[in-house]
């Protein structure tokens, strides 16, 4: 489905206009303190990709080739792959931190793709994500039930009504609390896999 996430210079303008009302603080909180060995999930056009600390091992992943065009300009030595979070072409526990911004509203299996995050990410490391959710308040919600339909087909796939962050603990991860600014509808947070029991013990 092509809407406004699937052509690059509109979706860049008005990712600009959300970055001069204060979102590019939150891009820089995402990635500014990121350890190494580094997957970002749908980069889109590649606007978090100069803030990783210098020297940072970065691959960065999207669906849209005509976006990844766009973020090849903007950052030339990231290694950039075209490819759905739903089916990720990497081995397991292979990356330290996962960074999302802006990406699970649009995925088409947010299950399936926030389970090849925990496959691919280290059982040590971090999913660090942007994301807005479904509105806490049940009035408001429900407009935004309402209005799902059109916005999804206007912007290509966004779902202003999913529950992200509900999403990623039932794939398995904890969210810190202490890493955790919530702004409206707007979360940021950082989590880790839930380390599984023992069954022998």
């Amino acid at each position: 489905m092509r809407g406004i996430e699937h052509i690059p210079w509109l979706y860049d303008a008005l990712m600009s206009a959300m970055d001069v009302t204060g979102f590019s603080r939150w891009r820089r909180k995402l990635v500014g303190t990121v350890e190494n060995r580094i997957l970002e999930v749908g980069c889109g056009t590649g606007r978090n990709l100069p803030l990783y600390p210098p020297g940072s091992e970065v691959v960065a992943l999207d669906p849209d080739f005509a976006a990844l065009r766009r973020a090849r300009r903007r950052s030339p030595g990231t290694l950039l792959v075209v490819a759905r979070a739903e089916a990720m072409p990497f081995p397991a526990d292979h990356f330290q931190t996962v960074v999302s911004g802006l990406v699970f509203c649009s995925v088409q299996d947010p299950a399936a793709g926030l389970a090849e995050i925990g496959r691919v990410l280290h059982p040590e490391g971090q999913l660090r994500m942007i994301e807005h959710v479904r509105h806490s308040h049940p009035t408001l919600a429900r407009i935004q039930d309402g209005v799902q339909p059109m916005w999804t087909w206007v912007t290509g796939g966004c779902h202003p009504n999913r529950d992200t962050e509900a999403a990623v603990e039932r794939a398995g991860f904890r969210i810190d609390p202490e890493d955790r600014v919530a702004r409206g509808v707007m979360r940021r947070f950082s989590a880790r896999l839930v380390k599984p029991r023992d069954p022998t013990r």
